[in-house]
């Protein structure tokens, strides 16, 4: 609908969530993560503290992690986002999904879903190359559940997966995410 302002509240817009097009009228102080779970029926991002502390919303925006509580979905028109759902499948998980099977790395069904989009994104991102590294750039990720270590071992597995699927050493890819996420920073 060319032209259209909405109704007497929402403002149309196109979300492009997990490679599907979404046509809705949002109201214009309603965030991502409400759209999300509340319009959508996305419920696999979790709302947690809704102040973006404890990184339970994340999602990704354009291949950028983000919190989509402290994110407004009108200005989002036709931006990429992908949440948990988009990660992978049952019957095609991503390398990041298996590696935190294999390493016991999950914690309760609040965190996790933020815990993997973060990973994911800490990966592709190309800052898994040390376990101090990883701590560090999923520092943003709360939990007091104690799993830690094995979410360390998880992202550091799947990022070696991930590299090698793509023929790289993981510090390879890692300089090549690094890169990619400066160049996409400076765009």
């Amino acid at each position: 609908m060319p032209g259209s302002t909405g109704t007497e509240h929402g403002r149309p817009l196109t979300l492009r969530v997990n490679g599907t097009d979404h046509r809705i009228e949002v109201e214009p102080r309603q965030t991502l993560l409400d759209v999300l779970r509340e319009t959508l029926g996305l419920t696999g991002t979790k709302k947690g503290c809704d102040r973006g502390e404890c990184g339970a919303c994340t999602v990704h925006l354009d291949g950028r992690r983000v919190n989509s509580c402290l994110t407004l979905a009108l200005m989002q028109d036709g931006r990429e986002i992908t949440t948990v759902e988009g990660l992978g499948s049952a019957g095609a998980p991503a390398p990041v999904q298996r590696a935190f099977v294999e390493h016991d790395a999950f914690q309760c069904g609040y965190c996790t879903p933020g815990q993997l989009m973060s990973a994911a994104a800490c990966i592709a991102e190309g800052h898994a190359g040390s376990d101090a590294e990883i701590r560090e750039w999923m520092s943003g990720n709360i939990c007091r559940c104690a799993a830690y270590e094995h979410i360390v071992r998880a992202v550091r597995a799947a990022a070696g997966e991930t590299a090698a699927a793509a023929g790289e050493t993981a510090v390879g890819a890692g300089q090549r995410g690094r890169q990619r996420a400066e160049e996409t920073a400076g765009a």
